[in-house]
Order: structure tokens, then sequence, then C-alpha cells
């Protein structure tokens, strides 16, 4: 079907091969590319765009800076690019409160929150680049997590874009706007969500969790909101969003400890999280050998099994110095061979550098060797979350293949970068058996598939591997009921009929080769990690 532009839309719309190259891959594995691109210059755009959609009977992929690793951000309608709408207003430093456009930078809403004293909560390490859009729809996190919690709860308003093109703002207690798809949802969904059995709502003992629509938490809140986020984009499109900020810390003091021992390193984060910590990573020994292969080795034994990183907030510089080494003391009684403290912002920012050693020291492997995102988020009750991380490394030692493992240890939440070699003509079939293994470890452990960066086209298909026959009806209800034609990415979070998790990769040297101008912008795109720009700019 040949698609032309919609009638009023004032940004920009294009069809031909080399646009829709530039847009077919995100930060994940998946390839897919699309019908068209339309970037829109504001919200009367998306709406116009809704509408014809509708009417044309075509299907919608809202977009930020394409960083999304679950393959929500690609898709074969219209890439909606909502990277222009980037207004940050200047925050209300009484009531915390800040209006920010969807396609906002977090680092940019963070700067401007800390001119007035405070703090943006949600802070992935993507944060220079991740959109406000992408981080609502993902319901993100990051490291300080383990005391701020995801995105979820930060959101306090929501201007939103319905399925007929109807604009709306959702609030935070507020009475629900009077628009099509709000009284469809509480006609057809919203009594199976209040009447179900919260047991089989949520995974229980789960500290994060990204996968299938925030049911859970609307049942407990009434706030439509709570479905947004997390909804990837698949019920409505938001354009701005009302985030809570809170004050930014007055100190802070950082720990690295190495162990030989994973289940005593487990044991020592479970401490830091009792004690308050405000963030606790975990660096595998996969991690530790991957940068020691790339030249850039950490400061630990040869038999360390995995590193803590550590960070505590107090109310000043004498209070984050007690707090640091009270934590330390109580932490090196687990067995740690290797204890470094810091106290003042530098040496703070040299111990989180090797949190950031992975991305430098993968680039510097193998050319064949592609790192997979596919099994790469997954949370267990934090009790669980050294059975996940040895199976993670039984299962890839099983078919062959290195990979790195790090994350989120307070949370339980950890990330694993499967290390493929595409040479191999079995890569595909090694691919798809540890996405299997690693899916039913999950399960056993009653885990979840995302902790932060959703389904995608990735993970909905597995949905009903983790989740409970009636969650799952419920997350098809809640689709249905806010798009019953379909408009917002679809196959993301709610699978289609027979859809595979892994379609076309973007690694697979068999496939077709892009438009030559959009490979190059591509390239320059993760090489650089320049997702904050604009793909049609790049061309």
């Amino acid at each position: 079907m040949t698609l032309t532009a919609p009638a009023g839309l004032r940004g920009v719309f294009r069809t031909d091969d080399a646009a829709r190259d530039v847009y077919s891959e995100a930060a994940g594995i998946g390839r897919i590319k699309p019908a068209a691109v339309a970037v829109v210059s504001d919200a009367d755009d998306v709406a116009t765009l809704v509408r014809w959609a509708r009417a044309a009977h075509a299907s919608l992929v809202p977009r930020g800076s394409g960083s999304g690793m679950a393959g929500g951000a690609i898709g074969p309608g219209v890439i909606v690019d909502l990277s222009r709408l980037r207004g940050v207003g200047a925050p209300d430093a009484a009531a915390r409160l800040v209006r920010v456009e969807a396609g906002s930078l977090c680092g940019d809403v963070a700067r401007a929150a800390a001119a007035a004293g405070l703090r943006m909560p949600v802070d992935p390490s993507s944060s220079d680049f991740a959109t406000i859009g992408g981080m609502i729809s993902t319901n993100a996190a990051g490291p300080h997590s383990l005391q701020y919690g995801a995105m979820r709860p930060w959101v306090n308003a929501l201007e939103c874009v319905f399925d007929d093109g109807a604009r709306a703002t959702l609030r935070r207690g507020a009475k629900a706007p009077r628009v099509a798809a709000m009284a469809r949802f509480a006609r057809e969904a919203r009594p199976h969500i209040m009447g179900a059995d919260r047991t089989g709502l949520s995974r229980a003992g789960v500290r994060k969790d990204s996968s299938g629509y925030g049911v859970a938490a609307y049942q407990q809140s009434g706030d439509v909101i709570d479905l947004i986020v997390g909804g990837e984009g698949t019920l409505a499109i938001v354009t701005a969003a009302e985030l809570v900020l809170t004050p930014l810390p007055a100190a802070t003091a950082s720990l690295l400890l190495a162990f030989p021992d994973l289940e005593r390193a487990v044991e020592a984060a479970g401490v830091a999280r009792s004690s308050g910590a405000a963030a606790c990573e975990l660096l595998d020994r996969t991690f530790i050998a991957i940068a020691a292969r790339a030249g850039t080795p950490l400061p630990v034994p040869d038999d360390t099994e995995a590193v803590l990183l550590v960070e505590i907030e107090a109310a000043g510089r004498d209070a984050a110095r007690s707090g640091g080494d009270t934590l330390l003391g109580a932490l090196r009684s687990f067995g740690a061979t290797v204890t470094k403290s810091a106290f003042e912002p530098a040496e703070e920012r040299a111990l989180w550098e090797f949190r950031h050693a992975a991305s430098p020291a993968l680039r510097k492997l193998d050319p064949r060797l592609k790192s997979m995102q596919f099994i790469e988020d997954a949370a267990v009750p934090p009790h669980a979350v050294a059975s996940y991380v040895r199976g993670v490394r039984r299962i890839l030692a099983e078919h062959g293949t290195d990979g790195v493992i790090f994350g989120h240890a307070g949370d339980a939440h950890i990330h694993v970068n499967p290390l493929v070699d595409v040479a191999d003509q079995r890569w595909r079939d090694r691919v798809a058996r540890i996405l299997h293994d690693v899916t039913e470890l999950v399960a056993d452990l009653g885990g979840t598939l995302s902790g932060e960066h959703g389904d995608g086209r990735l993970r909905a298909p597995l949905l009903d591997r983790t989740w409970s026959r009636e969650a799952v009806d419920l997350f098809a209800l809640v689709k249905r009921s806010f798009d019953p034609d379909g408009v917002f990415n679809p196959g993301a979070k709610v699978p289609l009929a027979g859809q595979p998790s892994i379609g076309d990769v973007k690694y697979d040297p068999t496939l077709p080769a892009l438009a030559f101008n959009a490979r190059r912008a591509l390239d320059l795109v993760e090489r650089d990690r320049g997702y904050s720009r604009t793909r049609l700019d790049l061309l």
C-alpha cells in the first residue's frame, strides 16, 4: 500500500527507501522496515496523524530516540518520530513539578531540575539520549531505582492523543477526561481488572517490572496513568507529561567491593538494600573477564566472582563519610577481598566509571562477535539472584556462547549481553535456544522478563510463559478497549497471531543491505551512542 502524507501535517512525511531504512533499526537486535516515517512538529501533528491512520487503516509506531532494546521502537507501520517535541518547562520548586514534552531528553530535564535544587529521580544510564516519552512508555528505571523506584509513581499527569485523534490530559486523582477510549475502557476492561485476584496481576517478590500492562498498579490507584506508563505506546501517544521531582541529596558516598563468592556478594547486596543504599550495582565475573580481554582490566583479584558498587545519600558530608564507613564495615564482613571508598565527587565518578566499562570493552572484541541484547532485562526475587546469574552462566556455556552479566544487584535486576558469532551458520538456532532456556529459568524462579526495558516485539510473544492466563487475557482486554482498530504499535506488548520473538536480526550478514546513507547514519549512531539525533538529519 502506497501512503501519502496526511492533509494538514506540518512535520515531515517520507516514504523513500533511505528514510524508511534509517528508521528500520533501533538499539535492540531487530530490523523491520517501516511503511513510512513521520517526524511530527507538535501535538497537533500527532492528532492529525492519528486521525489519518485510523481512516487509512495504517498503524503507528511512536518513537523517541530509538534507544529501546525490545523492538518497541521499530515496526512495519508508520514511525512517529517525537524527538522534536523537546520543550522543558521551568520547574515549580515549591510544588516539585515540571512539565516536559515527550521528546525531551532525560539529561536536559535533570539539568533543569538541578538548577532549581531538585532532581529527576529516575536516572537510567542512557539519560543523555533517553526521551521522557520513551521512559514513560517502558516504565524505565535506573541504578537509583533501589531508593526511588521506576518511572510510574513519578508521573503526575500525561497529555495524550487517543485512537480517534482526541487530545486529553490525564491527571492523578482527577476525573477521567471525556474521550471515547476512556469510556470504552471503563465499560469493557475496568470491571474485570478491579474484580481480578491481585496475586495474579503481579510477579510476587519482584522489585522492578516493566512487563505487561500495569494492571496491579491500576487496581490499587484507579489512575489510568498507571496503564499508559509502561504501555509502550500501544494505548495512546503521549505528547507531554508533568513529572514529580525530588530534592537533590546534600552529599553522597560510594563504595566498591570485590567478592570471591557470588552468594556472599548477593547477601551483601541485601544488606546494602536494607541499610537504605540509594544504588547497588553488580559486575559479574563475566563482565570482569571481558573488560580484561579488551585491555581495560578492573583492579580486582583474578578469583573475583562479583563486584558491588554501592552509593548512599546523606544529609551532609560528615554524615556521608560516617554512613559510608559503617556500611563498608558491614559489607566487608561478607568476605570482600578488595574495598574502596570515595567521598569526593571526582573520586565517586572514577569508581562508577567501572560500571560503564562494558560498552567500550565490547567494541574492542572480535568484530564477528555481536553483543545481542535478547535476554537483557530479567528481574527475579532478591533471594533468587545468585541462582539466576549461575543459571545464565550455565545456559551460555551449554550453547558455546560468551556473555557479559551485570546489573542492579539491589533490585535483583540483571542485564545480560550474549556475544554471538554471526559467522557461525548455527547462530540463529543458538540465539533461539538461549532465549528459550533463559525464559524457562526466569519463569522457574518467579521472575519477570523485563525489569525496565519493556516487552516490545521481542518479549510480547513470551508473556504467557511468566504471567498467569488471567493476566495475559487482561492485557489483551486493556489493549482492545483503548485501541480496538490496532492503530497504536501493534505487536508490542500484546503479540499478534503467529508473531515470533525474533524476526530479522540487524546483525545477520545475509540480510539485504540498507541504503548506503542510512547504513552510514545507523553505524554512526551506534558508534557514538548518538541516539538523540534525529535520523533524517543524519542522512
